[in-house]
């Protein structure tokens, strides 16, 4: 993973493009913090399926209970 100015990316973006596609990661940064990653766009399909599986397993958590505390009573206990 390359990290690059704003400045630079901005005056190389079709490059940039190019890298980006081939497959590389870049990082665009400004003054010296990262604001932004270029990827491939098949690269962010892996993001949905990381979101899918979070939900998943969110939605299995529903209803769990801990020593027969639901997790609504603990968060209430919690604010008390």
């Amino acid at each position: 993973m390359q990290y690059i100015g704003a400045f630079e990316a901005k005056n190389t973006l079709g490059s940039l493009l190019d890298r980006v596609e081939k497959g590389e990661e870049i990082v665009i940064t400004r003054h010296g913090k990262p604001v932004a990653r270029m990827v491939r766009e098949d690269k962010m399909r892996d993001r949905q399926a990381a979101r899918n599986a979070a939900n998943a397993i969110i939605a299995s958590s529903k209803g769990v209970h801990l020593a027969g505390l639901s997790i609504k009573d603990l968060i209430e206990e919690g604010r008390s």
